[in-house]
């Protein structure tokens, strides 16, 4: 049976301590991550907190959507409007949903037209997905914009798929109707490398209004997402990186004003993803260069009738040009620079409304990665950025990361700067927009304690964090336009430990406390709890396997209740869920699986008045050629 291998790193600098979880074995081999500066580095030379999901976990773990497997790395919450398909929103460290920026295929997906830029989750499916980085803390250096929170990085390639043809496909059925398939191709030649895949799912789904409602109507979804990704070498030190995704995902679901209510609604999403790279070498392969060139573009079409015109719908757009250069200097270290360009573009239609907005930013960053020891590493960097409305703004950002001469323990710190640009809709909306917004801005702070036991088959964590954001953007219910009015801070605790006490026994324990609190000085709300996430959070998985290819699994998930302002009690009950799966080897290529979601029927709500699942099972095959 595969190790869990959702893995946990951290850092450490005054305040704050955040955990990890490596991977469970006596001689470390290296671990590449992208997320700490946008570029290839092993994870044990950064102080940023970053967590792994990888292939095998995500065939393990046999999810449908990505929340279900990011509600297994800590600090992260999930909340969902019903329905699976439905908009789902995460909030990272108890950050606002705009406040995390997620990457797929290294493209920014972000969504100009919303809001407040954020990304709906209830969209993305796992079956193209093959690994997930999460950077957790504030780090605008390499990204820029939404980087509060910290980095979501979702990507269709395998880094360990082998030489040669790979095939991988996947048919499962169960509860509501749901139908899902999955087809992966691939090719890898030395440095000549190609993947493509499609996944389709329809499902009859729930109500997504909750049922004590007399809400009776199942409000279902079809969705078909699709990629292609190829790296080819081109030249000696040059090669072409192509990458595309495209979603094309049919809602019903129900809108309501007041109690909770089953509508006709309907909406369709269409999002298209392209990159263009080219990364060459120089210098005898001292000096790396990247250059990019990315567009998004997010369809949201609604229908109050399905089957006519849309009554109303939003666009949302972006072109970008990144370019980065990693030089390694004669000394142990590397210096990092980067520009970027972004040109994103909104428009909303509809109630006789029909308008469009745009901007511009261009943003500079350097970097400095030092080892002046064996076992220490040193980052520090800082980024300006020129928005075309509110002018600029500069962040600052530095980590550290020590091995211990036992071998067993590190240290990490990391503090950090974030912001967010106001996004269009806040800027030029006709009716509560504010050209005068100006950016949200955001420090965070990290310190951390990650230490081996058990020789090398344990791996325990220990972290804080700290993060007070300002200038938020809010609704001014008085002026009924956004404001520069909110000022929060996010304090927690993270907990994880990792270990195999026995061949094919695995234990993977992740905890959370996230304290998140109003601190702005005029809202009738100073000090309370931010809306929808819970102070506590914990997921304990125990994997076993046995004989014949047989392994079995079960998932605990506990929340402790939240504030909602919009429920008569002004609060959301906790829960616990538990999730029992089961498959079966039948050899190398061919394997059968099930699982039991919310195995108890437990009644839980994320957001007031929206159903969650009951008890469901799941079932299907998994090829591998």
């Amino acid at each position: 049976m595969r190790r869990t291998r959702v893995i946990s790193r951290a850092p450490w600098l005054a305040l704050c301590i955040i955990t990890s979880a490596p991977a469970l074995a006596q001689a470390r081999e290296p671990v590449i991550v992208v997320t700490a500066t946008a570029a290839p580095q092993d994870r044990d030379e950064s102080g940023q907190a970053i967590s792994i999901i990888d292939a095998a976990t995500i065939d393990w773990a046999q999810a449908r959507s990505i929340v279900d497997l990011l509600g297994r790395v800590p600090s992260i919450r999930v909340n969902g409007n019903g329905s699976l398909g439905s908009v789902t929103s995460v909030s990272l460290r108890g950050a606002e949903v705009g406040q995390t920026l997620v990457l797929l295929d290294g493209v920014r997906i972000n969504d100009p037209s919303s809001t407040s830029d954020a990304v709906d989750f209830g969209n993305l499916l796992v079956g193209n997905i093959r690994r997930i980085e999460v950077m957790r803390g504030s780090n605008a250096i390499p990204y820029g914009s939404e980087a509060i929170g910290g980095v979501i990085d979702l990507t269709t390639r395998d880094p360990d798929a082998p030489e040669g043809l790979s095939l991988r496909g996947s048919a499962e059925g169960g509860y509501a109707g749901t139908v899902q398939g999955v087809a992966d191709i691939g090719w890898r030649a030395g440095d000549l490398r190609a993947d493509a895949g499609v996944v389709g799912l329809r499902t009859d789904g729930i109500s997504s209004a909750d049922t004590r409602f007399g809400a009776t109507e199942r409000d279902g979804v079809e969705n078909w997402t699709a990629h292609a990704r190829i790296e080819a070498p081109i030249a000696e030190g040059l090669s072409l990186d192509l990458r595309g995704y495209g979603v094309d995902a049919t809602l019903d679901y129900d809108s309501f004003f007041g109690s909770p209510a089953d509508s006709a609604d309907q909406s369709r999403f269409r999002q298209f993803t392209g990159y263009a790279g080219l990364k060459a070498q120089s210098l005898g392969g001292r000096l790396m260069n990247r250059l990019g060139f990315t567009y998004l573009a997010n369809r949201r079409d609604y229908h109050l009738i399905p089957g006519t015109p849309p009554d109303f719908g939003y666009r949302g757009g972006n072109w970008r040009i990144d370019y980065q250069g990693k030089l390694a200097l004669a000394a142990p270290a590397d210096f990092l620079i980067g520009y970027t360009h972004d040109a994103p573009d909104y428009r909303f239609f509809g109630f006789g409304s029909d308008e469009r907005h745009k901007a511009d930013m261009d943003s500079g960053y350097a970097m400095l990665v030092l080892r002046p020891l064996a076992r220490l590493s040193l980052t520090g960097g800082a980024r300006h950025d020129a928005h075309s409305q509110f002018g600029g703004v500069t962040t600052l950002g530095a980590n550290a990361n020590l091995g211990l001469a036992d071998g067993r323990t590190r240290l990490r710190a990391a503090f950090g700067q974030g912001f967010r640009a106001p996004s269009l809709y806040q800027l030029y909306d006709m009716f509560s927009g504010n050209a005068g917004l100006l950016p949200e801005r955001s420090d965070s702070l990290d310190i951390g304690l990650d230490r081996s036991f058990a020789h090398g088959r344990g791996q325990f964590a220990l972290t804080l964090f700290s993060r007070t954001t300002r200038s938020q953007i809010d609704f001014d219910n008085a002026t009924f336009r956004f404001v520069n009015l909110g000022r929060t801070r996010a304090r927690g605790v993270e907990v994880e430990m990792a270990v195999t006490p026995a061949d094919g026994l695995d234990l993977h324990l992740a905890y959370s406390l996230v304290d998140t609190r109003d601190r702005s000085p005029l809202s009738p709300n100073y000090d309370r709890h931010l809306a929808r996430r819970p102070v506590h959070g914990l997921t304990a998985s125990l994997d076993k396997s046995w004989a014949w290819g047989l392994s079995t699994g079960a998932t605990l998930r506990l929340a402790s209740d939240a504030v909602d302002p919009t429920a008569p009690s002004g609060r959301l009950g906790g829960y616990a869920l538990l999730e029992l799966r089961i498959a079966w080897a039948l050899s190398d290529r061919f394997e059968l699986h099930g699982r039991l979601e919310n195995a108890f029927d437990r009644d839980y709500e994320t957001a007031y008045g929206y159903a969650t699942y009951g008890r469901a099972a799941y079932g299907g095959v998994r090829v591998r050629l």
